[in-house]
């Protein structure tokens, strides 16, 4: 009656114990009985049902029972939308039928007649009866008792899910999401669309209140906001939808009794502004949790939704949850990603007459933490360190090992008054004894003043790409000099020192590879953008070359981190 349609294992739910009354009246009946609460959770069988069906009363309750027994001829899963008893199930009404069948434990069906109807328990819950009688032979199956035609056809529902499916989950955007959802529904299915999320603080927020204007959508923004809380005990549609109980059909009649809760106040403020005469509300399931409810109305539309209405609904509101649900976690992960990445990130020194700014962009996917890095820190001569790296790999292992190389080359470089070429022979020979790092490229340098008001520059480079250096007159320069092996490679080659004067008003760039790689270009083509760039911002505040080199040079397909050093000579 309720639950995802295709499922091999019928997801079992906690229910309540049926009174004893109840279960003696069940045994009482001559026929096959089981009962199911408002979700179509099983709540109790006789022993005729647990005959006929070949299970026992613990294999059924607090199953599915459309997911767990409804099945097609040849014991194919039965399609929501051609349940006849999950139609008059969503109606609330008496009804009857045969030739449905019920799936056995071998895999074989059993035909069956059936009657099914409403009724409400002593505590106000509403319950289902279900009563079934074995039928040797059916001919033909029955059509639906008094369903009404649904709006599509099965090939046009069919395509509708198809392109759900596509739209909604090549997005990893809330906010797009919602967009395309509004644009699938609208005014395909109804002139008006309403979704409530619930945020993660378990409040309710109407995030889209939007109808057909044309071929465009229009936002009600004075209609979207915070909502009231959803009350347990709330039995009107749009809580049991957010409270993720059942999908219903409804109307502004209902809204216009006394509410029960705030929420219903807002429902009827929605219906008396909107105008709708007809609504399907149906929950936003993710995978552990319920995530909102998508409300679809009609009010130029005259013809009023009908339960048969309901799977198709379900349907697409069951995507929009699966893609809602990735979305929050993708963004969860985003977060945290950044925030890592931010601390282990340090804060630029203050050096006297230097000025110096950074920039780290996550990867696309920014669900990942990257091992790009960056630093500056003084020394204990009072030169200042410069430092810029890549450690292979973008999972917590590589940002773990860019944080202990980072400290590692801090302590070394303080305590070992020693040029750049050794203190990074140091780091290579500890870093796979003490590290978990297996690769990883850097460039090392110290930087000092000296008298005439020049700046001397001192560096190795362990594979890494050259620094940039772009005088005051914007003619630029790759420092190519002092290049050597990378970190990690097992060579113990004599690493190289090189050295470069920088003169007043001189800006040098240091960058990770993620700022000039591209796909399928060379280089060289990366490195020529970066140079024509940054020398074209040279007589710019250093923080706009940044901001203006990372926007222009960064490839658009690029699928790695960034890291940026830039610093400034006075002029």
């Amino acid at each position: 009656m309720e639950g995802p349609q295709d499922t091999e294992t019928p997801r079992r739910e906690a229910v309540a114990p049926a009174p004893a009354a109840l279960s003696q009246a069940l045994a009482a009946l001559g026929a096959g009985a089981y009962l199911v609460d408002e979700r179509g959770c099983i709540l109790a069988v006789n022993e005729q049902a647990e005959r006929m069906l070949g299970r026992s009363a613990d294999e059924l309750v607090g199953q599915d029972a459309h997911d767990l027994l409804h099945r097609g001829p040849h014991g194919q899963p039965l399609p929501h939308s051609q349940c006849a008893m999950r139609h008059a199930f969503h109606a609330g009404r008496p009804a009857q039928g045969a030739g449905e069948y019920f799936a056995l434990p071998d895999g074989s069906v059993r035909p069956v007649g059936w009657l099914i109807t409403p009724y409400a328990d002593g505590g106000g819950e509403e319950r289902t009866l279900v009563l079934f009688h074995p039928q040797e032979i059916v001919e033909k199956p029955a059509s639906p008792p008094e369903t009404p035609t649904a709006t599509l056809t099965e090939l046009e529902r069919l395509a509708l899910l198809a392109e759900a499916t596509a739209q909604l989950t090549s997005t990893l955007d809330t906010d797009e999401t919602l967009r395309r959802l509004g644009h699938l529904v609208v005014p395909r299915l109804a002139d008006w669309v309403i979704v409530d999320l619930i945020t993660e603080r378990d409040e309710v927020w109407r995030d889209v209140v939007a109808h057909a204007d044309g071929a465009t959508l229009k936002r009600h923004e004075d209609l979207e906001g915070p909502m009231p809380p959803v009350l347990a005990e709330s039995q009107w549609p749009l809580s049991r939808a957010l409270r993720g109980v059942s999908s219903t059909v409804t109307g502004p009649e209902r809204y216009h009794r006394e509410p029960d809760s705030g929420i219903a106040v807002e429902q009827r403020r929605l219906f008396d502004r909107t105008g709708m005469h007809s609504a399907a509300i149906a929950p936003i399931r993710g995978t552990r949790e319920v995530l909102g409810a998508l409300t679809l109305g009609r009010a130029e539309d005259p013809v009023a939704f009908t339960p048969a209405d309901l799977p198709l609904v379900e349907d697409i509101a069951r995507r929009a949850g699966l893609a809602l649900d990735n979305a929050r976690l993708y963004q969860r992960q985003r977060k945290v990603a950044e925030t890592m990445q931010n601390h282990l990130l340090p804060q630029m020194p203050g050096v006297p007459g230097l000025e110096m700014t950074a920039r780290y962009l996550p990867a696309p996917d920014a669900s990942q933490v990257g091992g790009d890095w960056y630093d500056a820190f003084p020394l204990s001569d009072g030169a200042t360190a410069l430092a810029i790296g890549d450690v292979v790999g973008h999972d917590l292992e590589a940002a773990s090992g860019m944080a202990q190389l980072r400290n590692m080359l801090r302590a070394y470089a303080w305590s070992q008054n020693e040029p750049p070429s050794r203190i990074v022979t140091r780091l290579d020979e500890a870093m796979e004894h003490i590290t978990d790092v297996s690769m990883a490229t850097m460039v090392f340098a110290r930087i000092e003043a000296l008298e005439d008001g020049t700046w001397r520059l001192s560096w190795t480079n362990a594979g890494h790409p050259p620094m940039l250096l772009i005088a005051r007159d914007g003619v630029a320069r790759f420092l190519e000099e002092g290049h050597g092996v990378a970190l990690g490679t097992g060579l113990r080659a004599r690493r190289p020192d090189a050295q470069a004067v920088l003169e007043p008003g001189s800006t040098l760039v240091l960058y990770t590879d993620g700022l000039v790689e591209e796909h399928g270009q060379i280089l060289d083509v990366g490195l020529d953008r970066l140079r024509r760039h940054a020398a074209a911002y040279v007589h710019r505040p250093l923080t706009v070359l940044a901001d203006q080199v990372l926007r222009r040079v960064r490839p658009a397909d690029n699928d790695d981190d960034v890291a940026l050093l830039a610093l400034r000579a006075p002029v």
